[in-house]
């Protein structure tokens, strides 16, 4: 009698505009592999985008992709030689994998985030492609693997990725104690970085956004005060520390213009890679140091201590949708006039802690 392999189901994007919940053989774990039972995931810009315009920044479909790097779940089963973590365990998963043999030149040692080739979960950049972890079932190699702490959920779990990426931009400007800051975009990443700051002892946290739902939950995540720009509201003058997670060209200028002479500008928010208008004299008649914040080195292990400290994250959540409503869940997520914050998929079923 023939045995049927076990199926499970994945959110799979095919091209532009184009995204299916498919059937899938579900997987096994090899040697010093996990398979994760998914519970829940995250929606972020880079689905969207592979969903829209079947690419990414530089990287572009050639095959189906499973979506999805924010996600977290327990542990289904183990794979030989995997020690440490037991079955039925909360977890999250650092998504990315350098490619080669991870050397890196002494002046950045250890910031793997800017080795050259790093694979990613839910990513085109390579082909084969990264499946994400967008599907009821997904493989992961046992270091990759990050026990959540007692009393965080999988559905807390799943943003510690993204307040991974805030943390490290934070942790970009060496003490942020006592001192006044501006986050200008409060999407998802901007919304993180406002809690971050707070959580890193800043003093005063101002957000500033085009959308006033974004402002609601940037105020929720602990800023002090909000401007609202499409109201006509400017920004401050002469701001400490200013954390840029709009990624327009058109607010560089009025970014520059805010922060203090000598002050520090951490720019969050992916700019294009392609020529662009806009406004720059400030960085030198100023001297403003600018830095740049790409995605994170092992800071998801400070998320989820600051998720296990009580770091609420809750008010970044605005909409759930289950599996089987993934494009419905991609299109609220992209569309400015849903007042979507962070969108959440139930990827299956969810345990109580």
């Amino acid at each position: 009698m023939k045995t049927l392999t076990p199926l499970m189901r994945a959110v799979v994007v095919h091209g532009p505009d184009d995204v299916r919940v498919d059937e899938r053989a579900r997987p096994t774990p090899g040697a010093g592999e996990v398979l994760l039972a998914v519970e829940w995931g995250g929606i972020c810009g880079s689905d969207i985008a592979y969903w829209k315009k079947g690419a990414s920044g530089t990287a572009s479909l050639a095959h189906p992709l499973v979506l999805g790097h924010e996600f977290a779940g327990r542990i289904a089963a183990l794979g030989d030689q995997v020690t440490g973590l037991d079955v039925g365990q909360a977890v999250t998963v650092h998504p990315a994998r350098p490619v080669g043999d991870g050397v890196l030149p002494e002046r950045i040692a250890g910031r793997t985030n800017l080795y050259p080739r790093v694979r990613y979960f839910g990513s085109a950049a390579f082909d084969p492609h990264t499946d994400g972890g967008f599907s009821e079932y997904r493989t992961v190699d046992a270091d990759q693997i990050r026990p959540l702490p007692a009393g965080v959920t999988t559905e807390q779990g799943a943003l510690a990725e993204p307040l991974a990426v805030a943390l490290h931009a934070v942790g970009r400007v060496p003490e942020l104690r006592g001192r006044t800051v501006l986050v200008n975009g409060c999407g998802p990443i901007g919304s993180l970085v406002v809690a971050a700051a707070r959580y890193r002892g800043a003093g005063r946290v101002i957000a500033a956004d085009l959308s006033s739902s974004s402002l609601a939950v940037a105020r929720a995540m602990g800023a002090a005060e909000t401007r609202d720009l499409s109201a006509g509201q400017v920004l401050p003058e002469d701001v400490d520390v200013v954390f840029e997670a709009s990624g327009a060209p058109a607010a560089l200028g009025p970014v520059l213009r805010a922060t203090a002479r000598g002050g520090t500008l951490v720019q969050v928010g992916n700019l294009p890679g392609t020529a662009v208008a806009a406004a720059l004299g400030d960085l030198v008649t100023r001297e403003i140091t600018w830095i740049g914040s790409y995605r994170f080195v092992e800071e998801i292990d400070d998320a989820l201590r600051a998720l296990g400290d009580g770091l609420d994250v809750s008010p970044l959540i605005t909409h759930r949708f289950p599996l089987e409503r993934a494009e419905e869940a991609l299109a609220v997520a992209a569309d400015p006039g849903s007042g979507s914050s962070k969108v959440m998929l139930r990827l299956g079923s969810v345990r109580t802690p």
